[in-house]
């Protein structure tokens, strides 16, 4: 701390500690409330709007699907370049 013509100045070194603390907390409070809202909010706002979670299990079954589908053309294109460095 400085003192310079009977005026106190730290220079914001220990004054801002405390209001840096509550913005951090304040900024963690807001993303909780955020992944609770999607959380908990959005399957509610979801029903009572008359769309069912089938849709969603549906998407999910057709993605998994798909990811399924380009193991086995991954694996089927890799045997085919094995098969052809062989021949060569």
């Amino acid at each position: 701390m400085l003192i310079v013509s009977g005026a106190k100045k730290d220079f914001g070194w220990e004054t801002n500690t405390m209001s840096d603390a509550k913005k951090v907390l304040r900024v963690v409070g807001m993303i909780l409330l955020g992944v609770f809202v999607f959380a908990v909010g959005i399957p509610i706002i979801l029903t009572a709007a008359g769309v069912t979670l089938g849709i969603l299990k549906v998407l999910f079954f057709i993605a998994v699907l798909l990811i399924k589908l380009a193991v086995v053309v991954a694996v089927g294109y890799l045997i085919l370049v094995g098969i052809r460095a062989l021949l060569r």
